[in-house]
C-alpha cells in the first residue's frame, strides 16, 4: 500500500513539475516575443515622432505577447502602458456584426431581413430603392446608402435609439447615386443595422453589445466613445496632427454612430474577440455556421471584414482598420495560424496607415521566426 501511495504522490510531483516547467517556457516565449515588439515600436516612436503606440500578438488561448511605447499625451509624461484602452474606430463593424448574429441565432432577424419589414414607419419616407434593402446589404456594404450622414450631430434632444431613426428618415430620402449591387463603403450602413437590431430588441446598440458581447466574453475594459475619464490622463488621449504639431484631443464620433466605430478597449479584451475567429478557438459565442457566415464575402468584404489570401497566413486571412480620426488601429487575423496581429497608435494623420502597416509585418516575421525556433 505505502508503495502504491508512493507511486501516485511521485506521478502527481512529475505532473504539477511538468505543467509549471510549460507555463514558464510560455512565459519565456511571451517575454522574448514583446521584447522584440518593443524594440521595434520604440524604433518607431523615435523616427516618426509619434505620441505613442500599442502593438500585440494573440492566439486562440489569448495575449501571447504585447508592448507599448510613447506616452498617453503629448506634452505629459505619463507613458502609455501594455493595459491601457485603445480606441477601435470602424474595427467595431466586426463586434457589431457578431452582435447581429446572436439575434440571428435566436429568430429575432434574418440576414435576408429588410430594412423596412422592421421599421415600417420609415416607408413614407424613404426612398423606394431602400425599401429593399437586407441586413446583410448593410453588413456588406451593399445596401447603396451614403456613406455617411449628412449631420451625424443632429437631433440630439432625442432619445439615441429615436435619434437614430431620424437620421435614417432624413439620409435616405434621395435615391442611391450607387449602382445596384455596387460596393459603397457605409458608416450609415452599420447604424442603420444598428437601429434594425434595437428596434426588434427595444434595447441599444450599446446595451446589446454589453449584455451579448463583452459579458460573455468577460471583456470588462470595453466601452464607447474616448478611452479614459475627460480631463484626466487616466488613459491615451487622441491626436490630431495640426500645422506640424500634434494635439491632444478627447473627443470622438458622434453618438448616433456607435454601431460603426465607436467601441475601445485593451489589447488583451480585443484577443477575446478576435479569438472568436480562431481555428483553436473554444468559445461558443457563436455557431460555426454563424461564425462562417460573418466572415464569407460579397466580393471582398464580409460582417465587418475585409477577407484576402495571404501566403503567411496560408490562405484566407481576415483584416480591418479603424479611425475616428485622432486615433488609428489595424488588426490582421490568421485563422489557420490561431494568430492575430495588432497595431494601434493615439494619432492620425497621412502616414498612420504606412506605420502601422509595416508594424504588422514586423509582428508577423517576429511570430514566424519564433515559431520556426519552436519547431527547431
Amino acid at each position: 500500500m505505502n508503495r502504491i501511495v508512493a507511486l501516485t504522490i511521485g506521478l502527481f510531483i512529475a505532473f504539477y513539475a511538468g505543467e509549471s516547467s510549460a507555463r514558464q517556457k510560455k512565459a519565456d516565449i511571451s517575454t522574448a516575443l514583446s521584447s522584440k515588439i518593443g524594440a521595434a515600436l520604440k524604433e518607431v516612436v523615435h523616427r516618426e515622432k509619434i505620441p505613442g503606440i500599442i502593438a500585440g500578438i494573440t492566439s486562440s488561448d489569448g495575449l501571447l505577447a504585447v508592448s507599448s511605447e510613447g506616452v498617453r499625451k503629448i506634452g505629459s509624461h505619463e507613458k502609455i502602458t501594455n493595459h491601457d484602452l485603445i480606441h477601435l474606430g470602424s474595427c467595431t463593424k466586426a463586434m457589431t456584426s457578431a452582435m447581429l448574429a446572436t439575434l440571428v441565432s435566436e429568430g429575432l432577424l434574418k440576414w435576408d431581413t429588410l430594412l423596412i419589414q422592421v421599421l415600417p414607419e420609415l416607408k413614407k419616407d424613404v426612398h423606394a430603392n431602400y425599401h429593399s434593402i437586407t441586413l446583410w446589404q448593410l453588413l456588406t456594404h451593399r445596401s447603396r446608402v451614403p456613406a455617411n450622414a449628412e449631420n451625424w450631430w443632429k437631433y440630439r434632444n432625442l432619445e439615441l435609439k429615436e435619434r437614430r431613426i431620424e437620421i435614417i428618415r432624413e439620409n435616405l430620402k434621395a435615391a442611391p447615386k450607387v449602382g445596384l449591387g455596387a460596393y459603397n463603403y457605409s458608416n450609415l450602413g452599420y447604424m442603420i443595422a444598428g437601429c434594425m437590431a434595437e428596434k426588434v430588441t427595444g434595447q441599444t446598440w450599446e446595451s446589446l453589445m454589453q449584455k451579448r458581447i463583452f459579458s460573455p466574453l468577460d471583456m470588462k475594459t470595453a466601452g464607447f466613445g474616448p478611452p479614459g475619464a475627460l480631463g484626466k490622463i487616466m488613459q491615451p488621449w487622441g491626436h490630431r496632427r495640426i500645422e506640424r504639431e500634434w494635439k491632444p484631443r478627447q473627443f470622438d464620433n458622434a453618438e448616433a454612430l456607435g454601431p460603426a466605430g465607436r467601441v475601445h478597449c485593451s489589447v488583451s479584451d480585443w484577443a477575446k474577440f478576435l479569438s472568436l475567429h480562431l481555428s483553436n478557438s473554444n468559445k461558443d459565442l457563436l455557431s460555426k455556421k454563424l461564425l462562417q457566415k460573418i466572415v464569407t464575402p460579397t466580393g471582398q468584404y464580409a460582417g465587418g471584414w475585409v477577407i484576402v489570401e495571404r501566403n503567411w497566413g496560408k490562405g484566407i486571412v481576415l483584416t480591418h482598420n479603424g479611425s475616428n480620426t485622432m486615433w488609428y488601429a489595424v488588426v490582421w487575423v490568421a485563422p489557420k495560424l490561431d494568430r492575430t496581429f495588432i497595431v494601434a497608435t493615439n494619432s492620425k494623420d497621412e502616414k498612420s496607415r504606412n506605420i502601422c502597416d509595416k508594424l504588422i509585418g514586423e509582428l508577423i516575421k517576429i511570430d514566424r521566426d519564433q515559431r520556426a525556433t519552436k519547431e527547431d
